[in-house]
């Protein structure tokens, strides 16, 4: 009898299913909030970057060589690294873009006035 009466038994300390997989959610919440989406944001940000290079814009590549594009197609990019040097460069492997030109201000200044 004593048998049957521990084997109906919940264990000690075994909870519902809910209260033992809460934990494992909430560890997915942290990694999606603290990894994955500012990773996410990165690459977001990064293939912007790289859509949005044109002639004439200083860029760095992941090797670290830095010049000015003098061409733009879809893929490649041909670029000045001095001295007449042009190398072609797959888009995707540039880092960074430096020294974007700005565009003109065209409107005129104000001048302040004295009170």
């Amino acid at each position: 009898m004593l048998n049957i009466v521990m084997q109906t038994a919940p264990a000690p300390g075994a909870g519902s299913l809910i209260a033992q997989i809460f934990p494992l959610i909430l560890i997915g919440f942290i990694f999606y909030f603290l990894i994955f989406r500012p990773q996410n944001q990165r690459i977001k940000k990064h293939r912007a970057l790289l859509e949005s290079i044109v002639r004439g814009d200083t860029i760095v590549t992941s090797g670290g060589l830095i010049g000015k594009v003098v061409k733009a197609t879809d893929d490649e990019l041909v670029v000045d690294l001095g001295e007449g040097t042009k190398v072609k460069c797959v888009r995707t492997m540039v880092a960074d873009v430096r020294g974007r030109p700005e565009p003109a201000n065209d409107a005129p200044a104000k001048k302040k006035t004295k009170k």
